[in-house]
């Protein structure tokens, strides 16, 4: 009988084939047959996994924004371990969500190929909300720990400082991957660091106590 993990690694598979076909022909180029023949896969073994396409397609964009939230949380725990300012910690955890190489640029274009669609399926719709949802949470502590250590002034609201960063790393992301190739996109894509650094500074204006005691 087959492993538990191994029906994952094949279900993983087959998701990573998706994320390669919407990053490379779009959304509508996505079929069960074609995601079989590109993974190598049957049909008949791929609808052992998922019945339909849109469990095929809900499925891929979880694991898409998995995948991309575990690197922002990696950076985290990083940070924590290594006490590091958190400031400089979120700066890196929101450029996990903007599209500066080729791997993050297909990433990208894959959750805007499904929040697109989000607009017309509900259960997609629900995946792009709580992928929002916890990046801004994620943020709002950030601020919330900040003001707790030093770093992040006492009246600064946690949620409203959250919601300004994530509009302006959104932002940044759509402004990068608007530019195809060549010298705009490295022209652009060259701005985000210092202007991350310059919103974050406007919310965490101290230094944590914890680097100065």
């Amino acid at each position: 009988m087959p492993r538990t993990a191994d029906h994952e690694e094949r279900r993983r598979q087959i998701a990573d084939t998706v994320s390669r076909l919407i990053s490379e022909h779009g959304l509508d180029a996505v079929t069960v047959a074609r995601t079989a023949a590109t993974a190598g896969m049957s049909v008949g073994l791929v609808q052992h996994y998922f019945r339909t396409k849109d469990e095929m397609l809900l499925h891929t964009f979880r694991e898409v924004s998995a995948r991309i939230r575990a690197r922002a949380d990696e950076r985290i725990k990083d940070g924590v371990q290594h006490k590091r300012p958190i400031a400089r910690v979120m700066a890196e955890v929101m450029t996990e969500y903007i599209p500066l190489d080729e791997a993050r640029r297909a990433e990208y274009r894959v959750a805007r190929a499904f929040a697109g669609r989000a607009l017309d399926v509900p259960a997609l719709a629900e995946v792009d909300t709580e992928t929002a949802r916890k990046l801004r949470e994620d943020i709002a502590r950030a601020v919330h720990n900040g003001k707790e250590c030093g770093e992040v002034d006492e009246d600064v609201d946690p949620s409203a400082a959250a919601v300004r960063l994530t509009a302006v790393m959104e932002g940044l992301a759509l402004q990068v991957y608007r530019e195809p190739e060549g010298g705009a996109r490295v022209l652009v894509a060259r701005f985000v660091a210092p202007l991350l650094d310059a919103e974050l500074s406007t919310v965490f204006t101290g230094e944590c106590r914890q680097y100065t005691g």
